[in-house]
C-alpha cells in the first residue's frame, strides 16, 4: 500500500482566504460568522450565517461577479460555473502553489480529481424560471454543467486538464469526506499518483432556507454566540458558504519532485446509523463504529489520538449523540474534543473537506483549536476534554469526525509526516 501525503491546503472561508489567516483566526477564536439578510428590506428568521466576504457573486449573471485582485479568473471559465465554483478554482489555486504543482504537472493521467458540493439551488431555480416564463422552449446552454450537484467536476476537470479520475460526491454533510476517503483508495491503491479534493457551498437563500423548514437552523442574532456546539443552550446550526481544497500525493511521488510534505494521511472509515433519514441515532452508535473502524484500518489505538475535531453542529440531537460516540469510542481515553463549526457555521457539503484541512493546520502549526462559545457544556460530553481557548501545543495524531443524513458517518486520521 502506499503512503499518502498532504502537499498543499486552499481556503476561501469564513474565516480567512488564505492559510495565514485561517491559522489566526482557529489560534485566536476570530468568528466568521456575520449578520446576513440576502433579501433587502425583509426580515427573515434566520439571520446569521459564515458569510464569504472579498466576493460579489450574489447575481444571477457571472459577468457580473467580481472576486479579490489576487485572483484572475478567465471570464470563460466563470461563464459555466455557479457562485461557489468561482470560490473552488480560487482555492485550488492556494493549494496547487502550495503544493508546488502547474497546470502542466497535471495533464499525464496520473492525476485525480475528487469534489463535492450539493450544487446550486439559486441559479437552477433562475434558469428553470427563465425556461418556465419562456415555454419551457428556451433554456440557457450552460444552466445544467452551472448548476447541477456534479458541476465542480465537471468544471474543474476540464478546466485543469484532468485526465485521471474524476468524480463528484453527494452525501449531504459528509459529502467532501466521501470525496477525501476516495481520493485516498485512488492513491493508497496506486491507481494515482495525486488526488485534487475539492469541497465548495454557495451560501444563498435557496441552500439554505430550506433547513430552516426542518427546524435545524439558528435563529440567534449575535453572531458571537449563534454556533454553541457541546453547549446546553444551542438553537440549531449555522449556514455557511466558501470552498476548500487539498492535495493528496503518493509520498514517493511527492518526494522524489522535492514538495514539502505537510502531513500524512493514515486511513479512513466510515458507518452509517440505519435508523433514520435526518436524525441521527441517539446513542452515536454509527459514528463511533466509523471511528473504531478509521483507527483500524490506520493500525492505531483510540490512546493515540490527541485531537479530534468533531462535526458538533450545534444542534442538540446532533451534539448529544456524538459526544456519546466520542466517549464510547475513546473510553478509558482523552483527545482534546473541538468543533470549529463555532467559528466558522457550518460548509454543509464541505464541511469535511475544511475540518480536514483544519486538522492538517494544527498538525503542522502546533495548536489546538479551542472550543470557543462554550459556556455550559451537554451532560452526555462530560468526560471529554472540551479546550475553552486554542492550546499551544502539537498534536500527534489528529481524528476529523463528519455525518450527514441518513445516518452517514465518515472519519480521517492524519499524523505529522515522518
Amino acid at each position: 500500500m502506499n503512503e499518502v501525503v498532504i502537499t498543499g491546503l486552499g481556503f476561501v472561508t469564513s474565516i480567512g482566504h488564505d492559510r495565514r489567516s485561517v491559522v489566526e483566526s482557529l489560534r485566536e477564536g476570530r468568528c466568521g460568522i456575520k449578520p446576513w439578510n440576502p433579501i433587502a428590506g425583509e426580515s427573515l428568521p434566520v439571520r446569521v450565517a459564515g458569510t464569504v466576504r472579498g466576493f460579489d457573486v450574489e447575481g444571477t449573471d457571472p459577468a457580473a461577479w467580481t472576486w479579490p485582485a489576487q485572483w484572475d479568473l478567465d471570464r470563460r471559465l466563470v461563464r459555466s460555473l455557479p457562485p461557489h465554483g468561482v470560490y473552488a478554482v480560487c482555492a485550488l489555486e492556494q493549494a496547487l502553489a502550495e503544493a508546488g504543482l502547474e497546470r502542466r504537472d497535471l495533464d499525464g493521467g496520473n492525476t485525480g480529481l475528487a469534489c463535492a458540493s450539493g450544487g446550486s439551488p439559486r441559479l437552477m431555480r433562475h434558469h428553470l424560471d427563465r425556461m418556465a416564463a419562456a415555454g419551457w422552449r428556451r433554456g440557457h446552454p450552460l444552466g445544467v454543467v452551472a448548476t447541477v450537484a456534479g458541476t465542480l467536476n465537471f468544471n474543474l476537470g476540464a478546466h485543469y486538464g484532468i485526465r485521471g479520475t474524476s468524480c463528484g460526491f453527494v452525501s449531504a454533510c459528509t459529502s467532501s469526506s466521501h470525496a477525501l476517503g476516495a481520493a485516498f483508495d485512488e492513491i493508497q491503491l496506486g491507481r494515482q499518483d495525486r488526488m485534487l479534493v475539492v469541497g465548495a457551498e454557495d451560501l444563498a437563500l435557496e441552500t439554505l432556507l430550506p433547513f430552516h423548514a426542518m427546524g435545524a437552523l439558528s435563529l440567534e442574532a449575535d453572531p458571537a454566540c449563534a454556533s454553541r456546539p457541546f453547549d446546553q443552550a444551542p438553537d440549531g446550526f449555522v449556514g455557511a458558504g466558501g470552498a476548500v481544497a487539498l492535495v493528496l500525493e503518493d509520498a514517493e511521488v511527492a518526494r522524489r519532485r522535492g514538495a514539502q510534505v505537510q502531513a500524512r494521511m493514515l486511513g479512513w472509515g466510515q458507518a452509517a446509523d440505519g435508523f433514520d433519514v435526518a436524525a441521527p441515532h441517539p446513542t452515536g452508535d454509527g459514528l463511533a463504529r466509523a471511528i473504531t473502524r478509521t483507527l483500524g484500518g490506520a493500525g492505531i489505538s483510540a490512546g493515540v489520538v490527541t485531537y479530534v475535531n468533531a462535526h458538533a453542529t450545534s444542534t442538540i440531537a446532533g451534539d448529544r449523540a456524538e459526544a456519546l460516540a466520542l466517549r464510547q469510542a475513546f473510553a478509558g481515553t482523552t483527545p482534546a474534543v473541538s468543533s470549529t463549526k463555532a467559528l466558522t457555521g457550518h460548509g454543509l457539503s464541505m464541511a469535511g473537506a475544511m475540518e480536514a484541512a483544519f486538522c492538517v493546520l494544527a498538525l503542522t502549526e502546533g495548536f489546538i483549536p479551542g472550543q470557543f462559545h462554550l459556556t455550559r457544556p451537554i451532560p452526555e460530553a462530560e468526560g471529554l476534554d472540551l479546550p475553552r481557548a486554542s492550546r499551544c501545543c502539537r498534536p500527534g495524531i489528529a481524528l476529523n469526525c463528519n455525518s450527514g443524513f441518513g445516518g452517514t458517518n465518515v472519519c480521517h486520521v492524519f499524523t505529522i509526516p515522518n
